[in-house]
Parts: C-alpha cells; structure tokens; sequence
C-alpha cells in the first residue's frame, strides 16, 4: 500500500501577509454530510475563520479604512463603539494592529468571554446596565464619543458596514457556487450589514437565489411592520415596540439599525423566518456534535431555518446558512449550560476500567 496516498498534504497559502488584518476574508463554504436531508445539500459559510472569529472583523476592517481614507478618523484618536460583542472583539484586533485607542461600551447580559476577549487585545470595556438594553450601550458611546471628541464607529448607521460584505462576502459567495444552482442564502441580523451588502449583489448576479432572513421569534421587529423612530441622522431614538429579550447574542438589538433599513426599502431579502432561541441552541450543539463544527448561539439559528427549509424543498436544493461566529465565546451562557465539566458515570465507568490511577472520593 502507497501510505502517501493517505495522507494529507498541505503546500501553503504561497503568499506572506503583511499584518493579521490581511488575512480577514475569504472564508470557507463547507457542506454537511450528516445534517443534511437526503437529495438536498447544505453549505455554511464558516465565518469564524476570521482572525478574530467573526464576521464582524469584515466591518471593523472597512469602518476604520474607510474613515482613514476620508481623513475624519486621525492618527493616535480613540475608537469607540457600542456593540454586543463580536464587533468590539473585531474592532479591538483592527486597532491592537493599526495603533488606535478603543473603547467599547457594552450591555452586562452580553456574555462575559466577549469583554476578556476585547481587554485582551487591549481595548477598555465600559458595562452599562442590562435594564437599558442594546439602546442603552448606544447612548452611552454617543455621549462618550461628543464629550470626548472620539471617533464613534457607528455600526448600526455607517455604509461601510454593508460595502464591505457587497464586495468580499457576496463575491466569496458568487465565486464559491459558480458552476452550480443556489437556491436559498439563509442569514440572521444585528446590525444588518451581511443581508444588506450581499443583497446588493445576490439580486443583480444570481436572480434565481432567493435570501431568507431570520430574528428571534419572540422579538420579530421586522415581521411587526412597525416603523423604528429616528433622528434626522438615522440614529435610533426609542427601543422598539416588538423588542423581548432574546437567547440569540449578536441578532436584533431592541431597534432597527439604519443599516438594515435598506433592505426593508429595497426588498433586498424574499422572506422572514424566525426561530426561537432554544431550537437556535439545539442546532448549535447538533452541529457541533454531528459535523465537528463550532458556532455560536446565532449560527445555530441560521442553521435551524435552513433545516426547516430542506425539510419542505425539492430533491436537488441547494442552501447557505451563514455562520456568524465560533461557539467558544458563548461557554458562559446557556448554549454551555448543559454541557458537565465533571465526568458523568459513563465517564466515571471508563476511568476505573484500567488498574491505572483513581480518582480519590
């Protein structure tokens, strides 16, 4: 037997990169073999292979370029951002990199892995309380930002966030499926950036591909119909009449940001689809444990629409779900709240079946 033919080899990216944020991008599309039904064929579009493990580092990436190329964001001035999390984390990467200051502001329910991550890198992370919700943390970094004369990101408003996904997450897309059919691109939203920006692209490239957007089913602040009050700037004013606290992190703060307004206006996606939060879990942990990969509470969302989609499409369907992040983040909360640090008796039976070392009662 030819061993060589066994194993697998590896030649490189044949490439050097420059920095980390170099390597931001260009993430992997990977089929399920075990979750997937029979005749039809789910992708996931694995996000976490960004370098710091969110699609998010794409927007923090653009947001701060695109604010140097304008000249409104100057060398050595402090960075903030209201964010829940993976923005801040990608944000505190870009900056760590470039040599900006950074400060985000976060609500106290966001999980706390988030905020280590972030001080790691070395950003100051300002906690605001859980009662304010997502708009609270938002005030807050506008207050800090005017008193300060910071540069506030503005996630939620700027049209960096959805350009970026126009021009690398959709052609990622669009390249990666050339040659076959893509029905369904399924996707969840907090900011609104990914739908927005690969909407753009997927309505004018691949006419037949239909975008199925999905929030939490006890906060469905689109399916309401109700319209977000704004400023004249686009910045939310009130929390939202739907709005319930929700188990998904990242997806659908307590208003709609403006960024996702255009694909309200625009008709940018075909249909909304909730989940619930506990179907959003189970989804996470099935594909954990049934294809070995690792995604947060929100990437079990998209999934869970996508399995309820293949459940009622025809043989040969083709579906996307975005992955918006990596599962290690999420230990602290109720995705990990099931999973023992102790051995069970199963694990206990193992052990003692060698003569080797016990444990002592």
């Amino acid at each position: 037997m030819d061993l060589n033919k066994k194993i697998r080899t590896t030649i490189g990216q044949g490439h050097l990169y420059d920095s980390v944020i170099e390597t931001i991008g260009n993430t992997p599309v990977i089929k399920l073999k075990n979750l997937s039904p029979k005749n039809v064929s789910i992708f996931v579009k694995a996000e976490f292979f960004n370098p710091a493990g969110s699609v998010k580092d794409r927007l923090a990436i653009n947001i701060i370029e695109e604010a140097e190329r304008k000249g409104i964001l100057k060398p050595g001035q402090t960075v903030i951002e209201a964010t829940s999390g993976n923005t801040g984390v990608g944000l505190a990467m870009v900056c760590a990199q470039k040599g900006y200051p950074l400060v985000i502001v976060m609500a106290e329910s966001f999980s706390v892995e988030r905020r280590k991550l972030m001080r790691m890198y070395g950003a100051k992370v300002i906690l605001t309380p859980k009662e304010e919700k997502g708009l609270g943390m938002y005030k807050k970094a506008i207050e800090l930002a005017k008193l300060n004369n910071w540069f506030l990101a503005s996630q939620f408003e700027t049209s960096a966030n959805a350009d970026i996904h126009q021009y690398t997450t959709a052609q990622e897309i669009i390249n990666d499926f050339k040659g076959t059919n893509l029905d369904y691109i399924v996707t969840g939203y907090g900011t609104g950036g990914t739908v927005t920006g690969i909407g753009r692209e997927i309505k004018s490239k691949l006419k037949d591909t239909k975008i199925i957007l999905s929030e939490p089913e006890n906060a469905s602040l689109l399916l309401s119909g109700v319209e977000q009050e704004r400023s004249s700037d686009g910045y939310a004013e009130k929390s939202h009449s739907a709005f319930q606290p929700h188990l998904i992190q990242g997806w659908t703060p307590d208003f709609i940001p403006l960024v996702i307004q255009e694909s309200i206006d625009e008709k940018l996606y075909d249909d909304i689809i909730p989940i619930s939060g506990p179907e959003s879990i189970a989804a996470s942990i099935k594909l954990a444990q049934k294809e070995g990969i690792l995604t947060g509470i929100s990437g079990g969302g998209t999934l869970a629409v996508a399995l309820k989609l293949a459940k009622t499409s025809k043989d040969g369907t083709v579906i996307l779900a975005m992955l918006p992040d990596t599962g290690e983040r999420y230990l602290s909360t109720m995705l990990f709240e099931n999973i023992a640090e102790e051995m069970n008796e199963e694990e206990i039976s193992i052990m003692k079946s060698t003569p080797g070392f016990h444990l002592k009662n």
